[in-house]
Formats: structure tokens, C-alpha cells, sequence
């Protein structure tokens, strides 16, 4: 698909899974701390939700943010996945993620998150329900957990966070980041 295509099914999935909560936009705005405005342009495909927007959103509605990444591709080998067969999100602030698993059905998944140079996951600390590891694949991340200083993670570089942990991320240098997540 071509992101505009991937941006319209984001934004389709939100709104259903939306209405199946039985939820107005202003009880998500609510929940979510966002505006109905915001929320209304994000389920229309106009604007973009940030990595915090995503997990706020997905906390909102009781689902995990891999339930995003559900919008399955047609696949030749059902666990094997190639590049051109792969479900991506492009995300406010210059993150764009694919996933690379062939399901998120599965004990873990995998993302490949492209960070261009000043791309981050948002202010707000994020707090996902999911246990998730990171691995830096080239360029630099770096990381603030639990309001703690910020640790900057290089290429083969990891880290491990407990459901709920609250952190965010960036890419504070000039060089595209890619990273690899693993998430249950």
C-alpha cells in the first residue's frame, strides 16, 4: 500500500474500533487527554497520530498498539514476511514503523521503526500494557525512563521495559535511527 493508503486504514481502524466501544469522540477525547478536533482529523486520515497519540489511544479502547498493525497484506509463505509485504504506520513526528512479523498473533512481535533526525515519540511518557525490548539497529536512540536522565543507546545496543514502564524516545542526532522492537 502507499502511505496514503496506510494513513486511511489507520484512521479506519481507529474509528471502528471506536464505535465498537461504543465511544464518542469526545468520551475518547477524554480518556485519551486530546482534543475532539485532533481525534475527529485522525480518524478521517488528516492528520497523523504521534507514537504517544497511538498508545494513549490504544490504552483509551483496551487494546494493545500492535492491534494497529493488524491490517494483514497478502503473504506467499504465511510465516515469512518480505519488505513488500508488510503493514506500515507513518507517524507524526518523522517515525514511521513497519511490522515486520508475519503476525502479531503470535507471543512477540517485531517492529522496524525508521526515527529521521529530530524524530521522537512525544513529551508525555508512553505506558503500553505490552513487555517490550528494543534493539538499535544503526544511527543512536535516546531513551528517558521514569522521568529518570536520558540514556543514549548506539547501534547494537538494547534495552528491556516491563509492561507499563513509562518512557520516551528520540532521535536527537542528524542521522536517520532504525530500531529494532520486540513486543508481546
Amino acid at each position: 500500500m502507499k502511505m496514503h493508503e496506510e494513513v486511511e486504514a489507520l484512521a479506519i481502524l481507529i474509528h471502528d474500533l471506536r464505535n465498537f466501544k461504543n465511544l464518542t469522540l469526545g468520551e475518547l477525547a477524554v480518556r485519551t487527554n486530546r482534543s475532539v478536533g485532533f481525534l475527529s482529523q485522525v480518524e478521517r486520515g488528516v492528520s497523523r497520530p504521534s507514537v504517544a497519540d497511538l498508545t494513549a489511544i490504544s490504552e483509551a479502547l483496551g487494546v494493545s498498539t500492535a492491534y494497529f498493525y493488524n491490517l494483514s497484506k497478502p503473504r506467499g509463505i504465511s510465516w515469512v514476511t518480505r519488505p513488500y509485504e508488510r503493514r506500515t504506520l507513518y507517524l507524526e513526528s518523522g517515525i514511521t514503523d513497519v511490522l515486520a512479523s508475519p503476525s502479531i498473533t503470535g507471543a512477540f512481535a517485531m517492529l522496524d521503526s525508521h526515527l529521521e533526525p529530530g524524530a521522537c515519540s512525544g513529551e508525555p511518557y508512553l505506558t503500553d500494557r505490552s513487555e517490550q525490548g528494543c534493539f538499535v539497529l544503526e544511527g543512536e536512540l535516546t531513551v528517558w525512563l521514569d522521568d529518570g536522565d536520558a540514556v543514549t543507546l548506539l547501534a547494537n545496543d538494547c534495552f528491556q521495559l516491563q509492561p507499563y514502564a513509562q518512557f520516551r524516545y528520540a532521535n536527537l542526532t542528524e542521522n536517520p535511527t532504525r530500531v529494532l522492537w520486540v513486543f508481546n
